[in-house]
């Protein structure tokens, strides 16, 4: 992990939460990068070559991969998170969205800051339950300690971030068993049982 002196954490510090609360994923911007990722996943499958991120660096990229999974792990209904490509989608948003890499470099730069304090270790480093216990005092804005607002702040940017990348992926979709986006040869018009419950 790259050591970062007083001044460059203080600085990574200060731009994460600001940054983190101008953040507006557009619409348009999930689903490029959405699609992005697909195609990424998909050649990696195909070539059975692993995904070389183009923003995060190597140790940015196990920890987002751990955290995603945190947020998303595989249920019985569909795969973790990483498997639907979340760490890929927000390596697009990166670097398509320039303007929001600090925010991003500077909360995983907390998140190591934090748990260093703690536990003389980085995210990566700790145990599972150091790891929970970690994002359990960030995931909750209105239970968090004051000093915790920078973390609150990139957390849910990054919560947000990825559930909008699994859930606009062909696994995420899925697993909302999400209709849309279908040929329908022959419209017959509203089904009765929605008529009925809508009372027309």
């Amino acid at each position: 992990m790259p050591t970062m002196n007083r001044r460059q954490l203080l600085q990574a510090l200060a731009a994460a939460p600001m940054a983190a609360a101008a953040i507006s994923w557009t619409e348009a911007d999930v689903h490029a990068a959405s699609r992005a990722a697909d195609e990424a996943l998909q050649t990696a499958q195909r070539t059975n070559r692993r995904y070389t991120p183009k923003f995060f660096t190597a140790h940015e990229w196990a920890t987002v991969g751990l955290m995603v999974d945190l947020i998303i792990p595989r249920d019985e209904k569909s795969g973790s998170a990483t498997e639907a490509a979340v760490p890929e989608f927000m390596d697009f948003m990166m670097i398509d969205q320039p303007t929001r890499q600090s925010a991003m470099r500077g909360g995983l730069a907390w998140i190591d800051h934090e748990c260093q304090q703690r536990h003389d270790k980085s995210f990566v480093g700790c145990t599972d339950a150091q790891r929970a216990a970690m994002l359990d005092d960030i995931s909750w804005p209105r239970k968090a300690r004051p000093e915790m607002a920078a973390g609150v702040a990139f957390f849910n940017s990054f919560r947000d971030l990825t559930a909008s990348g699994f859930f606009t992926s062909k696994m995420g979709m899925a697993d909302l068993q999400y209709e849309g986006n279908t040929f329908v040869p022959n419209w017959t018009g509203c089904p009765p049982e929605a008529i009925k419950k809508l009372g027309l």
